[in-house]
């Protein structure tokens, strides 16, 4: 009769049952000869990751004069306290076309505003040294913002003009339901996630930080947007998984893998950005922050961006291809590195497969006004494809497809070479200690 401590421990679930999540239970504990190599390189890239953030991090945000153009204007946060509807003819200036013509934009707008009824809104100041002071907006009837009484407001301070004209609405106030949003979504990652899903908040705040605290000051600085990007980015895939997996061999394998990934992306977005000769400076926001700081590299900025933009994803596929091999050499300890090989990149095709489609939408959903402008004007898929906005866009997918594509087989063979390699020091006790156990099973069924 077998005692009920030869039962072989419960087999974790296939691999390729893979539903897209990361949690697959604490990982096997490897050799010590595996752990001092994966530390011999984690260690010396963690250490150059410190010394980088400390040599160029910056002093904090350079001034500069307000122009007052865009987002670089004085706002402070006002209230509408009353709303008076009135003639659009007693408060607009506009003339209408000598001809009655409304075939074109200006035309249609300036019969609009002489026919139409206007909206007199009294805004009221509530932050800053003008609190408590009012002015009046006038709000067209086809203005796409249209205010109402106790609504909040952002406006607009120019110390330079006139004093009844100092203030104008640029937008609406949305704090609150924006605060309330990120608070249901924080709430729904703790429910479900429970520790990991506080850890997942935690790596957010640290993601956060190292963005506005260090990589775009030190870019404001001058220093190199790509050895910042690099260096944050690097700092940030620390940081969020290790933070949100643990401090474990698993974890190291797949922060190697991301680098190399990253590394490939950093490459390819060099080559091809310098190569179309995308400058970088495309709209307002970009021209108005070369007119600032005429100093930055705004190319250099484009390909930043496409590092950071492609590491989240990143992190996805690599922490999924090396829990999917941790768990089919725990199911089948037996299993070559080859072996486990084959079956994660099996894994990993359905994951690259979804993961790139979903990347390629998230850059045309972004970019889904302007496709609108180009199919108005009824260009060729050629012109729009060579028109430097456009083309941005698909150097940017392009490049962070190729990587996320490529970190699949990368990560798949690394994490087979690691577990592999390891069965010499606790597989072997592994399968020691399962063939007694299959052995139990076997008197089991001949005495049964």
């Amino acid at each position: 009769m077998t005692s009920p401590q030869s039962d072989p421990a419960p087999q974790p679930p296939q691999g390729h049952t893979h539903a897209h999540t990361h949690s697959h239970g604490p990982a096997a504990p490897v050799s010590r000869h595996l752990r001092k190599v994966i530390a011999a390189v984690l260690i010396p890239f963690a250490t150059a990751v410190v010394v980088g953030l400390i040599a160029f991090w910056p002093g904090g945000v350079p001034d500069h004069e307000r122009t007052g153009v865009g987002f670089d204007r004085q706002t402070q946060d006002g209230k509408v306290v009353q709303v008076v509807k009135v003639d659009c003819a007693d408060v607009n200036a506009a003339q209408v076309p000598p001809t009655g013509d409304t075939s074109t934009p200006s035309g249609r707008e300036a019969v609009n505003e002489q026919e139409g009824e206007c909206a007199k809104a009294t805004i009221e100041v509530t932050s800053g040294d003008d609190k408590g002071r009012r002015f009046v907006e006038v709000v067209q009837p086809d203005a796409p913002r249209q205010l109402k009484e106790g609504q909040g407001v952002v406006v607009a301070y120019a110390p330079d003009a006139p004093r009844d004209l100092q203030y104008s609405v640029t937008d609406v106030n949305r704090k609150v339901p924006m605060a309330l949003l990120a608070g249901i979504f924080a709430l729904a990652v703790v429910l479900v996630g429970r520790m990991r899903g506080v850890m997942a908040l935690v790596a957010l705040a640290v993601s956060f930080a190292v963005l506005t605290l260090f990589i775009l000051p030190a870019i404001l600085q001058g220093s190199n947007p790509l050895v910042v990007a690099v260096i944050g980015a690097s700092a940030i895939m620390l940081a969020a998984l290790y933070l949100c997996h643990g401090v474990t061999a698993r974890t190291s394998v797949a922060v190697i893998g991301t680098l190399i990934s990253l590394l490939l992306i950093g490459l390819l977005g060099s080559l091809f950005i310098g190569w179309a000769s995308l400058s970088g400076n495309t709209d307002d926001n970009t021209g108005l922050i070369h007119g600032l700081y005429p100093d930055i590299d705004m190319s250099g900025l484009l390909l930043a961006g496409v590092i950071i933009g492609s590491l989240g994803v990143l992190d996805d596929v690599t922490v999924t291809q090396t829990s999917a091999v941790w768990e089919l050499h725990q199911a089948d300890p037996e299993m070559g590195w080859k072996g486990l090989y084959r079956a994660g990149i099996r894994i990993g095709r359905d994951h690259i497969a979804s993961v790139v489609n979903t990347l390629v939408l998230a850059y045309a959903g972004a970019a889904l006004p302007l496709l609108l402008l180009f199919s108005i004007a009824q260009s060729s898929v050629g012109t729009v494809a060579n028109s430097e906005l456009v083309a941005e866009e698909i150097v940017r997918t392009l490049v962070g497809s190729i990587g996320l594509v490529a970190s699949v087989p990368v990560t798949t063979v690394l994490a087979a070479l690691v577990v592999s390699a390891d069965r010499a020091g606790s597989g072997g006790a592994q399968a020691a200690t399962a063939a007694p156990a299959r052995t139990g099973r076997g008197r089991r069924r001949k005495t049964g």
